[in-house]
C-alpha cells in the first residue's frame, strides 16, 4: 500500500496551484541529478580534447554512443514498465546505476574509459526515463500534462543552473581563466557530483508512489511493435528521427566556443545563461502547449532551432556564441515538455511507457549517426558545416510535421 498512490489527495488536482506527489518527487530528483551531471558534463568534451587529446570524431562517437545507449534502453524499460505494471522501481534502479557509474569518470586515463563511463551512466538514464515520464503522465489530468512536464523540466534545468554555479566556483578557484581544463579540476568536480546524485536516489525510493492507472493498465495486453500505435504517433516519430539526425551533441557548441577563444570559465558562464533561460521558460511554454496545442509549440521550437543553428554556423566571435547559446535555451524550453506531452496525448495508458520508449529509442537510433556525422563534418569542412547540417535537417522535419494533426486520444 505504501508504494501505491491511492489517496484522494494525491489524485490530479483541478486548477493550477498544486501538483500530485509524483510530480514533485520526480522534479526534486531531476533537480538533484542535474546539479550532479552539469557539474561535469559540459567539461567532459574539454577534458577529452584538452587533457586526453581525443580527436573530434571520437568525441562525437562517444557522445553519440552514450545517447544511443540511453535511448534504446528507454524502449525496453518503458515496455517492461507497462508489462509489469510498475514505474517506480525501474526509475529508482536507473538513477542508482548512474550513481554507480560516476566514479569511472574520475579514474579514467584515456578515452576508452570515458566511453565505458558514459555508456554505463546513459544506460542508467535509459532505464529510468521512460517509466518516470509515464509515471508523470499517469499522475496528471490530460489538460495539465504540458504544465506538469514543464514544471519537471524547469526543476531539471534549475538543477543544471546550480550545478554550473558550483562548477564555475571550482574552476575559478583552481585555474581561473585558463583556456585548457586541468585534470585535477575535473576530478574534484566528479567526486563532488556524487553527493546530489545519491540524494536523488534516496528521494525517489522514499517518495514515489505507483498510480492506479498503471496498475489497471498492467492487466491489458501490451505490444512493443509500432503497429499497435496510432498512425499520428508513427508520423510524429518519423519527424523526430529526421530532426535528430541533424541534432548533434551539444558538446560541439562547447568546442566551438573554445575554438573562438573562450576560456573554460567563460564557456561555463555561457552554459549557465543557457540553463537560466531554459529554467525560466520551460513551465510557461508547457502551459502554452496545453492552451494552443503541442504541435504548434513544437513547430515554433524547431523553426527557432534552425535559425539558432544557422547563427552558430555564421558566428565568428565569443559574444555571438554567448547570445546564441542563450537563445538555444528557448528551443529546449519550447520543445522538451511539449514533445513528452504529445506522446501522452497519442498513446493509451496501457502502452504509455512503451510509447515513451519508442520516442527515446528513435532519438537514440539517430543520435549516434548525428554526432558521428557532426564530428566528421567538423573535421572535413570546419565547424560551420556541422551547424549548417543541423539547420537543414530541422527545416526538413518542420516541413513534414506541419502535415500532422493531433488531438488527445479519448481514452487518455
Amino acid at each position: 500500500m505504501a508504494d501505491t498512490d491511492e489517496s484522494p489527495q494525491d489524485t490530479p488536482p483541478p486548477g493550477r496551484g498544486r501538483y500530485p506527489r509524483n510530480v514533485y518527487m520526480t522534479a526534486g530528483a531531476s533537480l538533484l541529478t542535474d546539479i550532479s551531471s552539469e557539474m561535469v558534463v559540459y567539461l567532459l568534451p574539454l577534458f577529452l580534447a584538452g587533457v586526453l587529446r581525443t580527436p573530434t570524431p571520437l568525441i562525437g562517437l562517444i557522445e553519440g554512443m552514450a545517447e544511443t545507449t540511453a535511448s534504446l534502453t528507454k524502449l525496453v524499460s518503458g515496455y517492461l514498465s507497462d508489462r509489469i505494471g510498475n514505474r517506480k522501481w525501474p526509475t529508482v534502479a536507473g538513477y542508482s546505476l548512474s550513481f554507480l557509474a560516476r566514479p569511472l569518470l574520475a579514474v579514467a586515463g584515456g578515452w576508452p574509459a570515458i566511453l565505458v563511463a558514459r555508456f554505463a551512466d546513459r544506460f542508467g538514464k535509459g532505464v529510468r526515463s521512460a517509466p518516470r515520464d509515464a509515471l508523470i503522465a499517469d499522475s496528471v489530468a490530460v489538460d495539465r500534462r504540458g504544465d506538469a512536464f514543464g514544471f519537471q523540466r524547469a526543476a531539471d534545468t534549475l538543477g543544471a543552473f546550480i550545478g554550473l554555479l558550483i562548477a564555475i566556483a571550482v574552476v575559478y578557484g583552481s585555474q581561473q581563466r585558463d583556456t585548457q581544463l586541468e585534470h585535477a579540476t575535473f576530478t574534484t568536480l566528479v567526486w563532488f557530483s556524487m553527493i546530489p546524485l545519491a540524494l536523488a536516489v534516496g528521494l525517489l525510493a522514499w517518495g514515489l508512489r505507483e498510480t492506479r492507472t498503471v496498475r489497471r493498465a498492467a492487466k491489458a495486453p501490451v505490444r512493443i511493435g509500432l503497429g499497435a500505435f496510432d498512425r499520428r504517433f508513427r508520423l510524429a516519430l518519423l519527424c523526430v528521427a529526421i530532426f535528430t539526425l541533424g541534432n548533434s551533441a551539444d558538446a560541439f557548441i562547447v568546442l566551438l566556443a573554445q575554438q573562438r577563444g573562450a576560456s573554460v570559465l567563460t564557456t561555463l558562464l555561457m552554459v549557465l545563461v543557457f540553463n537560466g533561460v531554459y529554467t525560466l521558460f520551460s513551465q510557461p511554454f508547457g502551459r502554452l502547449s496545453d492552451r494552443v496545442g503541442r504541435l504548434t509549440v513544437i513547430r515554433i521550437g524547431w523553426g527557432f532551432y534552425a535559425l539558432v543553428y544557422l547563427g552558430f554556423a555564421l558566428s565568428n566571435a565569443i559574444w555571438q556564441i554567448g547570445v546564441l547559446w542563450a537563445l538555444y535555451g528557448l528551443y529546449y524550453a519550447m520543445t522538451e515538455g511539449a514533445l513528452k506531452s504529445l506522446v501522452a496525448d497519442l498513446t493509451p495508458s496501457a502502452q504509455r511507457g512503451t510509447g515513451y520508449g519508442w520516442l527515446n529509442g528513435t532519438i537514440g537510433v539517430m543520435a549516434l549517426p548525428a554526432s558521428l556525422l557532426g564530428g566528421l563534418l567538423w573535421q572535413w569542412f570546419g565547424p560551420s558545416a556541422t551547424f549548417y547540417f543541423g539547420a537543414l535537417m530541422a527545416g526538413v522535419a518542420l516541413c513534414l510535421i506541419v502535415q500532422l494533426r493531433s488531438k488527445p486520444l479519448i481514452e487518455a
